[in-house]
């Protein structure tokens, strides 16, 4: 299965194929594939991610499923690379990874079936869908801060064509550690269930991400931590936290919370109905 990317190549963005541990741009020059500086390897004119998809979530936060997916957007300004740093504004702490396999659209899509979705794939890559939950009480439902802020959507390392994505498994690892392990089987829709959804209304041009949804166990990271997510057949996607320059403006806009359902989301959905409150990194 080909696998593109794109990295700074002697200054300039560039597309290379990877062939082994090298990386080989058109022109024939070759990079070791540690070595060098990734970019996103898609470059979309929006990305529209799945509030919940995996059961092993929906069975996390003990609620039922709607009848048919629900969605939000992540600007492009969010978008992050393999191996970039992932920022945690100074004075927030409830920032969340969400390992996800990423569907890149390939062909201009628009009121497609599902059985015609899959022409209209370029392929997949590996997204971490990270969410800054202090802000989960001021956004009004429409996760914009939550999960649209700066460097919170990593994807990479590359975009990997020809992926089956069939019972294929997702890991995340913090330090190591094993974080979460799901499946695309437990997947309510598949890939080409949500591309014709949402094509009904809205218009995919090629380059465009959509988030297909993580499994459960996604809990809130620290600066210094590396969080990295493997999928089957499409590598792994490593980025570290670190912790942001200055504090959030307190004389504009509301500020960050850590209110009863900050705290529940933030820790797996059920923490409000036991009445605990569990110590967490910070």
């Amino acid at each position: 299965m080909p696998e593109y990317r794109r990295i700074l190549l002697d200054g300039v963005a560039v597309q290379v194929v990877r062939e082994g541990g090298e990386l080989v741009a058109a022109d024939g020059r070759r990079v070791e594939a540690e070595g060098v500086a990734h970019l996103p390897p898609v470059v979309p004119s929006k990305i529209i991610a799945v509030h919940l998809n995996h059961r092993s979530r929906v069975e996390e936060f003990r609620i039922g499923l709607p009848s048919t997916p629900t969605y939000f957007h992540k600007p492009t300004s969010s978008l992050n690379s393999h191996k970039g740093a992932v920022v945690r504004p100074e004075g927030c702490k409830w920032l969340n990874y969400e390992g996800e396999v990423a569907i890149v659209i390939g062909r201009t899509c628009r009121n497609v079936s599902p059985d015609e979705a899959a022409d209209h794939i370029a392929g997949y890559t590996i997204a971490n869908d990270f969410g800054l939950h202090d802000f989960r009480d001021t956004d009004a439902g429409s996760m914009l801060r939550v999960k649209g802020s700066d460097t919170l959507c990593p994807l990479g390392p590359g975009l990997v064509t020809g992926w089956d994505f069939h019972g294929k498994r997702l890991r995340t690892y913090v330090n190591g550690r094993l974080a979460q392990d799901g499946s695309t089987a437990e997947m309510t829709w598949d890939m080409h269930y949500l591309v014709a959804d949402i094509a009904r209304t809205i218009t995919l041009y090629p380059g465009d991400v959509l988030l297909s949804g993580t499994p459960a166990n996604s809990r809130p990271v620290r600066p210094g931590d590396v969080v990295e997510v493997e999928v089957e057949g499409l590598g792994r996607l490593v980025n570290h936290v670190v912790t942001g320059p200055a504090p959030i403006r307190a004389d504009v806009g509301a500020q960050p919370t850590e209110s009863e359902e900050v705290v529940s989301t933030a820790l797996g959905g059920d923490w409000e109905f036991r009445g605990l409150r569990p110590p967490v990194r910070t």
